[in-house]
Formats: C-alpha cells, sequence, structure tokens
C-alpha cells in the first residue's frame, strides 16, 4: 500500500515537471578521450554498467 502510494507521488511528481527536465549525457574517457556512453554499442554499454566508478 505504502510503496503504491510513493510510485503515484513520484510520477505526480514527475508528470509536473517534464517541460523543465532535459537528458542528461553521460561521457567516460576512452583511450584518451572523452565519449558519450550512449554512442557505445550494446555490449559496451554493458560492460560500462558494471564498472567501479571512483569520485576524487
Amino acid at each position: 500500500m505504502q510503496t503504491e502510494i510513493k510510485e503515484l507521488q513520484t510520477e505526480n511528481l514527475l508528470s509536473q515537471h517534464k517541460d523543465k527536465r532535459t537528458k542528461c549525457l553521460v561521457y567516460t574517457r576512452v583511450m584518451g578521450y572523452h565519449r558519450p556512453v550512449e554512442s557505445f554499442n550494446i555490449g559496451k554499454k554493458g560492460e560500462h554498467k558494471q564498472r567501479t566508478h571512483f569520485k576524487e
């Protein structure tokens, strides 16, 4: 029951701000240059999800 309420609240919030939302592009460094992850093929995207990401 409570999960359903949270889902409805989240859906409502997202729909209210839909026009203000923009797509976030994620870049990664590949062989010395930066490249957007969305341009990767299926295998490379899967590999990217399995990587451990570090923050400085």
